[in-house]
């Protein structure tokens, strides 16, 4: 019998939200943020586990900034600690072989075609597009490039030199938002991804996106060696993130945070779409349970073991699919798919 490869994750399903202010200044990209730029910017609330909250403390503290204006969003983030070490110089590598930082998009909300930008010590660039998460069957495509993007690192001590006086390392990133846009336009995307998010070369005053931030950080020795495992393996690395997923996978974007961007930080709700959105993948998790047990999915909600809102869900199944529904709050459909596309159907679609 077949078996999926959708784990339930072991942690509630309750993102965290960071309101982005409106950028003040000018940004002079150098990597060090400690500037007037990014003095009013609020830090998110320090990076955890990526399983979970109740998991220990990470060694060294990780905690980023984001501001916007019409054309950017800016992002800043500060990587404390002693071990600063980088060795991969060439773009496109697989960052995260090295201590890293990645930053994850979705802006549409709709856990496919989002995006991934990882960076070393080094200033080393991994752009890519994932169609959708690799549990749901997607693939990442390396050869996507983030169109105008610009990053910058800072060192506080000396790189590669296990010896100095190592305090944290710190990055800036530059994104224009009509690079990003350019992936939802009405040529490369089908009907239902223009449902998710219409296009547009920025996103609006009290939009908002999906976003997480992930640090990479391995186990070494005091030559910045990787420590290895008694067979030979390395050492399982640390992935410290601002929001956790409840398993050793940053691919779950239904976990990432909500990214408002607000004027001047103003604070607001998640949209009850948004939420009914979360309530629809506790059923979706729970389906693959029950296809795993039962070889089949199911229409009657009632043999599922997860809870059920209190307004109308609606299942349609084939031998290897499945399609959720619920009524969005004004009017038009939530849907939520097998393959984990997410999107509100607007009533005259």
């Amino acid at each position: 019998m077949p078996k999926f490869h959708v784990q339930t994750p072991r942690i509630p399903l309750e993102p965290p939200v960071y309101f982005c202010p409106r950028a003040v200044g000018t940004l002079t990209l150098d990597g060090d943020i400690r500037k007037p730029f990014w003095e009013n910017v609020p830090f998110t609330a320090p990076f955890a586990d990526i399983s979970g909250y109740d998991f220990p403390t990470p060694r060294f503290r990780t905690r980023a900034k984001l501001c916007w204006d019409d054309e950017n969003l800016y992002i800043a983030a500060l990587l404390e600690g002693p071990e600063i070490w980088a060795n991969i110089r060439k773009r496109d590598s697989v960052m995260y072989y090295d201590n890293d930082f990645e930053v994850f998009l979705d802006p549409s909300s709709s856990t496919h075609n989002y995006m991934e930008l990882e960076m070393n010590a080094l200033n080393t660039q991994w752009d890519l597009m994932l169609t959708h998460p690799y549990r749901d069957g997607g693939r990442s495509v390396t050869g996507w490039d983030m169109k105008g993007v610009e990053t910058a690192v800072h060192i506080e001590g000396t790189l590669n030199e296990p010896g100095a006086d190592n305090r944290f390392w710190s990055v800036e990133i530059k994104i224009p938002f009509r690079g990003l846009m350019e992936t939802y336009s009405k040529e490369e995307n089908p009907p239902e991804l223009e449902r998710c998010y219409p296009p547009r070369t920025a996103p609006r005053l009290g939009e908002f996106w999906r976003l997480n931030f992930s640090r990479v950080q391995w186990h070494v020795d005091d030559q910045y060696r990787k420590l290895l495992t008694p067979d030979g393996k390395w050492l399982p690395e640390d992935n410290w993130v601002w929001a956790p997923t409840g398993l050793i996978d940053i691919h779950c974007p239904e976990f990432w945070g909500f990214l408002f961007f607000t004027d001047h930080g103003e604070t607001m709700p998640v949209p009850e779409d948004e939420r009914r959105k979360l309530s629809l993948r506790q059923i979706y998790y729970a389906q693959f349970r029950h296809f795993d047990a039962a070889g089949a999915f199911t229409a009657d909600l009632s043999q599922l073991d997860c809870p059920l809102p209190e307004y109308p869900v609606t299942t349609e199944i084939t031998s290897r699919s499945f399609v959720l529904t619920c009524p969005a709050e004004n009017g038009g459909t939530v849907v939520l798919q097998s393959d984990g596309l997410t999107y509100v159907e607007e009533a005259n679609a």
